[in-house]
């Protein structure tokens, strides 16, 4: 008697994923430096990861910066965002997986705006500087 095919694909995450919409820009670095940005949306994030729809398609292994709009209030007077650093893990049109590799929050104006004109965010390029040197290191064999 033959298997029968699973209806559902199995999910092979190990970690849990939170289904939270909120607006977000991002901006692309590449070897040469900032190449671009724009705005799209959370679908979902977990803690090793963040799922998201773009407006354009982006480059698997892009460095990439989220800024996402955070439901949450400071002092239940100031909005917040959370600032992700991380990598473009996949990209199947215009929606995306991205790796944290660093967060931190941040106070925001109180409306969201659109993505502003690209600027060189030296915040970025540290941490790209420090991403592609821990990449070239030589790793140490242990026995």
């Amino acid at each position: 008697m033959p298997i029968q095919k699973m209806e559902k694909k199995m999910d092979r995450r190990r970690k849990f994923r939170f289904p939270i919409h909120r607006e977000l820009r991002y901006k692309l670095l590449d070897e040469g430096g900032l190449m671009g940005g724009g705005t799209g949306q959370s679908v979902n994030i977990g803690s090793g990861g963040i799922a998201f729809s773009s407006d354009q398609e982006l480059k698997p292994d892009a460095l990439i910066e989220l800024s996402i709009s955070w439901p949450v209030l400071l002092d239940d007077t100031c909005p917040m965002r959370l600032i992700v650093f991380g990598r473009v893990l996949r990209s199947a049109g215009r929606k995306s997986v991205c790796t944290i590799d660093k967060h931190e929050f941040r106070t925001q104006a109180r409306t969201f705006q659109a993505a502003p004109a690209m600027r060189s965010d030296a915040m970025l390029q540290r941490w790209a500087h420090e991403i592609r040197k821990e990449s070239v290191r030589p790793r140490v064999a242990t026995a």
